[in-house]
């Protein structure tokens, strides 16, 4: 054993801190009654060091802390927490034979390589299963003066992407597939389509490995893909990296951060802080469980049962007062250390639970995100449910901070596009921001994050094309994933060479993206439904790790017409400010008109009963407060299994109307510039069954 000098350590920062003289260590743990600090050599199973904490001289509050000179930055470090073990009665889990993970921990060994099981050097010894042991960390790291893009809002663009997925396979092209380096390596092409930020799943270091199912044909075993399961919060998925070895995953994270930053692409984190990866009763013990179980999760007051609000068997106590410290020193840390430009919260409505389980009226830990001042500026997006059925999309919070994802947004869009009934009213609704959901509290429409599709469920494709879900490769037997996707097959279920039904399936993609792309709001698009990316009917891939959850980048030549759509879509809407309001639409314009004006297949007629099938609405370019006048918009939407007529308003004077936009025309017509399309003839436009069409009024010269 190796005899380091030591001395007596602060007990602020928490975690690992390189100083002048040494590593300062510090852990929080109010109910131990002694913690060791272990150390070792890279590679070797066995301890280099065991140092045991003096509660008189290593111990501040409730902080246990030490200093080690002389400490060579390869060394790893785990704690060891002893004190009652007693699960049914004070609730408390502290073991003398586990060694826990910092839960500052900026980097973990021992999982650099993809699902394979990291092996140490030298025989087994009783610390050889601490697999994931704790890295220490420099931030040195040379930003080249990268500071945060800013991007507002009401003027983003958001691409939803798992960092693994979206280059893992064959035909992505990367020197480095399935990385952060390979994102990198796809700027190009995310510049191209012309998304303003990517949204990562989670990059919390997790076990893809702790899946306990099987693929029922293969028999091989299936991982946990998309990551919601973190083991900390600090910790960025040293897999992602080309060498996630001695925390260069850290480095190599900060390197696609600056690199999509000169691309003007902001990074949002999908963040998970309502649970963790230690699970239920009969879970891992990784960190939080063996530190102090009492503070960091959910218990019953009289049994000690995990309450599971989120699903994965424990939830985390995210309004315990050292619970909210916890997660805020997280957030901070990425934006400070990370630069990355904001987050979407996972079951964001557990932030909103007492210490009880209770639903807050005013929970603390949501009111702290939106207060805190190194968080100001960065974007904070709820998803406004828990599994434990709480929905609170439009009150997940009275601050003006909180986006939200409209999950009625995507409900209501994908019935109107199914031509089911009574969606007419609802679908204008969202088409104009969402006012029920978000007028209140001084919020704006850019606070709804409007989606059709998200990793969890159908993509865009499968949206058109199953009826039914299709998960026996899970090895659930079909049991998991949700069981009411708002979809229609369009004629057929699953792949069929029938054109006809494979043209009404093209046609209706379109029409999704175009209601997704011009409605009041933020949109987010799932990656690789621009290329017509498929999963073959699975809703819940969360452990595929393969092609049915790779991005297959032979579409992009297969479907570049589908491509072209998108991008021209997007840019479209960066065009016109007319898409991107600040706020509500008001009662008139400076000039007296109405803003919108709703009509069914006739100017002046409006039809909101259930029978409904057709709206159209008038979008007048000169009501953006603070704005030069923009162009002014006709947009028509039929749901019906048929075309439908509709009557034209007159364009403004000295101007005409032309079409820009026909989803049910083939390509080059389905989507055009408007110096390419002649004035419209007449005042009828035929819009076909399931389709949009979008006339701009431009200057008659």
């Amino acid at each position: 054993m190796h005899s380091y000098q030591t001395s007596h350590g602060a007990p602020l920062p928490l975690g690992a801190t390189i100083t002048a003289d040494g590593v300062n260590f510090a852990v929080f743990s109010r109910h131990a009654e002694q913690v060791s600090l272990l150390l070792f050599k890279p590679g070797e199973a066995g301890k280099e060091a065991e140092i045991p904490l003096d509660p008189k001289l290593n111990r501040t509050g409730d902080i246990w802390h030490i200093k080690v000179h002389g400490l060579p930055r390869d060394r790893r470090y785990g704690y060891r927490a002893m004190g009652p073990n007693d699960p049914r009665g004070s609730g408390h889990c502290f073991s003398p034979h586990q060694i826990l993970i910092d839960p500052y921990a900026k980097a973990l060994t021992g999982g650099h390589q993809w699902g394979v099981p990291y092996k140490r050097r030298n025989p087994q010894t009783q610390e050889s299963d601490f697999k994931r042991r704790c890295a220490i960390v420099d931030n040195e790291f040379d930003w080249e003066g990268d500071r945060p893009l800013n991007i507002p809002l009401k003027d983003s663009v958001i691409y939803e992407m798992h960092v693994r997925g979206f280059t893992s396979h064959a035909s992505s092209g990367v020197s480095h597939p399935g990385t952060y380096q390979g994102i990198v390596e796809k700027i190009p092409y995310l510049k191209e389509l012309g998304i303003t930020a990517v949204e990562l799943l989670p990059v919390f270091e997790f076990n893809e490995m702790e899946s306990i199912f099987n693929d029922p044909e293969t028999g091989r075993p299936l991982k946990n893909f998309w990551g919601y399961s973190p083991l900390a919060f600090f910790a960025p998925k040293a897999s992602f990296a080309v060498n996630g070895t001695n925390g260069n995953q850290v480095r190599e994270f900060k390197e696609m951060v600056k690199a999509l930053h000169r691309a003007g692409i902001e990074v949002i984190l999908d963040v998970v802080y309502n649970h963790t990866a230690e699970g239920g009763a009969n879970g891992p013990t990784y960190s939080f469980r063996g530190l102090d179980n009492t503070i960091y999760y959910l218990l019953d007051k009289k049994t000690r049962d995990y309450l599971n609000y989120s699903g994965c068997g424990n939830t985390f106590n995210c309004n315990h007062p050292l619970v909210r410290h916890l997660i805020l020193d997280s957030l901070r840390y990425w934006v400070i250390e990370m630069h990355v430009d904001g987050f979407r919260f996972d079951l964001a409505s557990i932030l909103g639970r007492s210490p009880t389980g209770e639903v807050l009226a005013n929970p603390p830990m949501v009111e702290k995100i939106a207060e805190d001042p190194i968080l100001a500026r960065t974007k904070i997006i709820a998803e406004a449910w828990d599994a434990a059925g709480l929905y609170q999309v439009g009150s997940f919070s009275p601050h003006p901070r909180w986006a939200e994802w409209n999950g009625k947004f995507r409900d209501d869009v994908r019935a109107f596009m199914c031509g089911r009934d009574n969606t007419v009213a609802a679908l204008a609704t969202r088409l104009a921001g969402s006012s029920d959901l978000y007028q209140h509290n001084d919020r704006r429409p850019y606070n709804s994050i409007n989606f059709i599709t998200s990793h969890d469920g159908f993509t865009l494709h499968d949206l058109v094309s199953y009826n039914h879900k299709h998960n026996l490769k899970n090895g659930e037997n079909d049991r998991d994933g949700c069981n009411h996707e708002i979809s229609w097959n369009s004629g057929a279920e699953g792949e069929t060479a029938n054109r006809q039904i494979i043209r009404l399936r093209n046609r209706r993609m379109r029409s999704l993206a175009v209601i997704l792309m011009l409605s009041q709001g933020t949109p987010m698009l799932l990656a690789g439904d621009e290329l017509g990316r498929s999963q073959q009917g699975n809703n819940n891939a969360y452990c595929q790790d393969n092609e049915i959850s790779w991005l297959d980048w032979r579409l992009a030549e297969t479907n570049q017409d589908l491509l072209r759509f998108f991008k021209l879509l997007i840019a479209l809407r960066k065009a016109h400010p007319a898409f991107r309001r600040e706020d509500f639409f008001p009662a008139t314009t400076c000039s007296g008109r109405a803003p919108i004006r709703w009509q069914s297949t006739h100017p002046g007629t409006e039809d909101w009963s259930p029978e409904a099938q057709t709206l159209a609405f008038f979008l007048a370019g000169d009501s953006i407060p603070g704005k030069n006048r923009d162009d002014d918009f006709f947009m028509m939407m039929n749901r019906h299994h048929r075309g439908r007529t509709f009557t034209v308003p007159d364009p403004p004077p000295g101007r005409c109307w032309r079409k820009i936009i026909d989803t049910g025309a083939d390509a080059p017509h389905d989507i055009m510039a408007a110096a390419e399309t002649p004035p419209l003839a007449g005042q009828k436009v035929l819009v076909a069954a399931m389709a949009v069409v979008v006339l701009i009024a431009t200057p008659l010269s």
